[in-house]
């Protein structure tokens, strides 16, 4: 009883996500993003993982005052909304001069004649617009992915990319580390988000405090002695945005392999928290990044 009353749960979101996909598409990048924007922007800050997002927030920006943070909050919620409604445009978005696209910050960071390269990014505005600059440069991109337990959804978010970049996607797991690793080795580009919750790694300073730190972006950079390029996006408007490439990091080779995979991993970290200060209302914040024992008693919203 239990399976069948999921099985139609499952078709039932999978109607509902592909309702959301088409009226996305029926808007326009504009107003879908100012939808999505809008409905976050108001229900958000209620639901109980704000609780999560306002203790991340503390401890971040421990100088701050609650008011400030409750906007920044409500920022990341609008910005999760018009990301959300974002997506069934992306695979049309052009480099653009004004309106609905993007820019690029940093072309001249991409080693001429490389094809072998890895974008190290964070979950920062609308962050699937970055294969956009990996195919302007004819570089045949792949990244991890975490399908959704909803096999209907899954297949409708699929389908939703179809027409688009060609990007290839590795499910999250040792099979997709191993597809990601035969990747990088048959001379292709990986783009790799790691500012997310994880429970290994190594344990590395992010935003003032330790945070499990995914350790392979460093080691395939390490063991290739390719370029590992930080890279992010930027929110200028409504399904609009500017993507910046930094230079890549350096590589060191001490003879220490987990010693030289910890300093690069340290840069990253470096580079994400930059990002993440100078724009917080871009940022994911909704996620256990820290320790379990930093969110006992999380903060109820406001009033």
């Amino acid at each position: 009883m239990a399976q069948a009353v999921r099985r139609l749960w499952w078709r039932v979101e999978g109607k509902i996500v592909e309702g959301l996909i088409a009226l996305a598409r029926w808007l326009g990048p504009r107003r879908a993003s100012a939808l999505g924007g809008a409905v976050t922007r108001a229900l958000g800050p209620w639901l109980p993982v704000s609780r999560i997002g306002r203790r991340n927030l503390e401890l971040a920006f421990p100088a701050s005052d609650a008011a400030w943070r409750e906007r920044v909050l409500r920022g990341a919620w609008e910005n999760l909304g018009r990301t959300a409604l974002e997506l069934p445009h992306i695979p049309a978005l052009q480099r653009t001069e004004s309106g609905p696209g993007w820019e690029l910050v940093g072309a001249e960071h991409i080693p001429p004649g490389e094809t072998r390269m890895i974008f190290v990014s964070a979950h920062l505005a609308n962050w699937e617009v970055l294969p956009l600059v990996a195919a302007q440069f004819g570089l045949r991109m792949g990244s991890l992915y975490r399908a959704p337990d909803n096999p209907h959804v899954d297949a409708a978010l699929l389908r939703m990319r179809e027409g688009g970049q060609a990007l290839d996607l590795f499910p999250k797991g040792s099979r997709g580390a191993r597809l990601a690793l035969r990747h990088l080795a048959a001379g292709h580009a990986l783009g790799l988000l790691v500012d997310q919750k994880l429970n290994e790694g190594l344990e590395l300073p992010f935003l003032g405090h330790p945070a499990m730190t995914a350790p392979a972006p460093a080691e395939l950079a390490l063991r290739f002695r390719c370029p590992l390029i930080p890279a992010h996006v930027e929110r200028i408007g409504p399904g609009r945005f500017r993507i910046v490439l930094e230079p890549p990091l350096a590589l060191p080779d001490t003879g220490d392999r987990h010693a030289d995979a910890r300093s690069v991993m340290l840069a990253v970290n470096r580079r994400m928290e930059a990002w993440v200060r100078a724009r917080p209302e871009e940022w994911l914040w909704l996620h256990r990044r820290f320790p379990a024992r930093f969110y006992k008693g999380a903060a109820p919203p406001p009033g």
